[in-house]
C-alpha cells in the first residue's frame, strides 16, 4: 500500500490538519499548518507535488503549499489573488490553471498556476445565475461544467488548455427539474457520464456526456435517503458568511442538505453526505447505463460538509464541521461503509484530500 496523506481544512481556526492514513484505516496526526480564516475548499494538483487551499475572507485568496514527497508534510510557497469567496476550487488535467466557482458572488473563475507554485491573477471571470457551487474539468480535458444550485441549471464550457480560457458551448446551459439545487458533482471513470448531487432533494442526477459535443443529458436520478425519511426539500440558504435576517422565517430543521458526492475509484460505488440527518449513503452504479441504485446509509458526523475516498478505495474520511471531528470508514466487499474510528480535528473541519505517495 502506497503510503496515504489526508489534508483537512478547518475552517475557523484557519490551519490544515495532516493526518498518516494507516494500512488498517487509523489515522496518526502529524501536523496542523497555518494558513487564514476561514481556510475551506483544498484542490491537490494532478502530479500530487501541490496543495492548494482556498481563503474565504477579503482578501480572498488561495494559498500553495509544497507536498513533501516522502513524508506528506506541507510548506507553504505562495500566496496568490482569487477573484471572489469560492466554495469550490479545483484544477485542470495539467495542473496549468485553477478553477473556482463562487455561491456568492455569481461567477466563476480560471487563474494561471505559476510553474504549480503560485495562484495568479484570474484570466476570466465569467457571470453566471445564482449560486455556483461547483466547477469540474472532465477527464478529457476539453469541458468544463459549473452547477448552479439556485437556477438548477448545469452550465456548459469548452475549455482551450493553449490558452487556458473558457467558452460557452451551444447550448450553454442544461436545465435540470425545478427546485434540484445542483450542488456538487463527479465524472464516471470512463467519462461517459457525469453524477450531480442535489443539496435541496438529497437525489443524484445522472448525466450523459456526449464525447464529440460535451453537452449533456438528464438520464435519471435515485435518492440518497430511505424511502420512509423525514426531510422535506430544502431551499437555497443564504450564502457562507452572509446573514439570512432578510429572509422570510422558516425552519430548516427537517429540510433536505446534502453537501458532497464521490465515486470510489473502481467505479462501482457512489458515495454522499446530507447534514441535516447526519448520514453517509452509498449507492450502486451500473457502469453501461449509468443507473443508480441506492444501498444504504450510515451515521455520521454531525453536519459532514466533505468527505474523501482514498485512491486504493479501502477507505472514506468524513469531516464534520459543526463536531469538530473526522470519522474514519472501512468500504466493504458489498460497498457498505463500516465505521472505524474517530478522530479530533480543528473547528469547523469541511474539506477532505487524501493524497497517495508511492
Amino acid at each position: 500500500m502506497p503510503l496515504m496523506y489526508v489534508y483537512v481544512s478547518n475552517a475557523d481556526d484557519g490551519d490544515i490538519s495532516v493526518y498518516n492514513l494507516q494500512a488498517d484505516g487509523s489515522l496518526r496526526a502529524m501536523e496542523r499548518v497555518a494558513a487564514a480564516k476561514p481556510v475551506m475548499p483544498l484542490a491537490v494538483s494532478p502530479d500530487r507535488r501541490y496543495l492548494y487551499a482556498a481563503i474565504r475572507s477579503q482578501p480572498f485568496s488561495a494559498w500553495t503549499y509544497a507536498i513533501d514527497s516522502r513524508s506528506g508534510t506541507l510548506e507553504k510557497l505562495s500566496t496568490g489573488p482569487l477573484a471572489d469567496t469560492f466554495p469550490y476550487i479545483s484544477t485542470d488535467r495539467t495542473g496549468r490553471v485553477l478553477f473556482g466557482a463562487s455561491y456568492a458572488g455569481n461567477v466563476i473563475a480560471v487563474h494561471p498556476i505559476e510553474g504549480g507554485r503560485r495562484v495568479g491573477e484570474a484570466l476570466q471571470v465569467i457571470p453566471v445565475e445564482r449560486n455556483a457551487h461547483c466547477i469540474l474539468v472532465d477527464h478529457t480535458n476539453k469541458y468544463v461544467f459549473v452547477s448552479a444550485l439556485g437556477t438548477d441549471r448545469v452550465y456548459q464550457f469548452v475549455f482551450d488548455v493553449n490558452t487556458g480560457r473558457l467558452a460557452a458551448n451551444t447550448p450553454p446551459v442544461l436545465q435540470l427539474k425545478a427546485a434540484t439545487g445542483p450542488r456538487h458533482m463527479a465524472f464516471s471513470n470512463d467519462n461517459r457520464f457525469l453524477y450531480v448531487l442535489s443539496e435541496l432533494m438529497g437525489t443524484v442526477t445522472t448525466l450523459a456526456l456526449d464525447a464529440a459535443s460535451g453537452q449533456l443529458s438528464e438520464q435519471g436520478s435515485e435518492s440518497i435517503l430511505p424511502p420512509d425519511t423525514r426531510l422535506r426539500p430544502g431551499m437555497p440558504r443564504a450564502p457562507w458568511g452572509v446573514s439570512s435576517a432578510n429572509e422570510a422565517p422558516r425552519s430548516t430543521d427537517n429540510d433536505i442538505w446534502a453537501s458532497d458526492l464521490h465515486l470510489r475509484p473502481d467505479g462501482r460505488f457512489l458515495y454522499a453526505v446530507e447534514r441535516t440527518s447526519n448520514v453517509l449513503a452509498w449507492l450502486r452504479v451500473e457502469a453501461t447505463s449509468g443507473k443508480l441504485t441506492w444501498l444504504g446509509n450510515v451515521p455520521t458526523e454531525k453536519q459532514a460538509r466533505g468527505f474523501a475516498i482514498d485512491p486504493t478505495g479501502k477507505y472514506i474520511v468524513v469531516a464534520g464541521e459543526k463536531s469538530d471531528a473526522i470519522s474514519v470508514y472501512a468500504i466493504g466487499s458489498d460497498g457498505a461503509p463500516g465505521f472505524l474510528a474517530r478522530y479530533p480535528a480543528g473547528k469547523s473541519p469541511n474539506w477532505v484530500e487524501i493524497v497517495a505517495i508511492e
